[in-house]
């Protein structure tokens, strides 16, 4: 295939962010990521937080927390905050998605994360790849290289498998992630994200 865009979609701690850095130096292509959050806020004229605090929810207490917190005085007394938890925050998807297909169509690109294998299927010369693992595989090899304890990487993974899921489901209504989403998955339980990329990039030669 004549390939000049890889998608990387990753688990945490599976090492897709190695995987795509190093396609991205072996074939000249730009790397992208924080670039999208980035040109999405400059559309916005918001912060980058702001932009990707939209790709983030917190857990059920934390927003109602905050929507207590937002919530008006009232003056008979009771709180506001009991139709305000349902109240979508601001919503910068679109946003993110246009930037995702503009940097596609400037080619020779690989884009890590952000859904971006979703909004392109079927863009020509495209590789979608899904770079995964374990549960247990993946805590592992974030304790040894964020220096967590086995406690905290496993809650981090934990959370962030919930995001992801609730990432796809409100920006591309996927309520279940499937591997024919993907053109190739690799498993990082068993080959190192070396090897991975390595894999990659044989597709990409085609």
């Amino acid at each position: 295939m004549d390939c000049r865009l890889v998608c990387i979609s990753r688990s945490l701690g599976a090492g897709g962010e190695e995987v795509g850095r190093r396609i991205a130096e072996a074939f000249g292509f730009r790397y992208a990521d924080e670039e999208i959050i980035m040109r999405a806020a400059e559309k916005a004229g918001v912060s980058p937080e702001t932009v990707a605090d939209a790709e983030r929810t917190p857990g059920l207490m934390v927003r109602i927390l905050e929507s207590i917190g937002r919530a008006p005085i009232d003056p008979e007394g009771w709180s506001a905050h009991v139709y305000l938890v349902s109240e979508p925050p601001r919503s910068y998807e679109g946003l993110i998605v246009r930037v995702i297909r503009e940097i596609a169509g400037e080619g020779s690109a690989v884009i890590v994360a952000h859904g971006a294998s979703v909004p392109l299927a079927g863009t020509p010369g495209l590789l979608r790849v899904l770079v995964t693992g374990s549960a247990e595989g993946r805590a592992a090899r974030l304790a040894s290289e964020a220096g967590l304890s086995e406690a905290e990487a496993t809650k981090s993974v934990r959370e962030s498998d919930r995001q992801r899921k609730d990432f796809l489901r409100r920006f591309y209504d996927i309520s279940e992630e499937l591997p024919t989403h993907y053109d190739m998955v690799v498993n990082t339980d068993v080959l190192t994200p070396a090897q991975a990329a390595a894999a990659v990039a044989a597709a990409v030669r085609g």
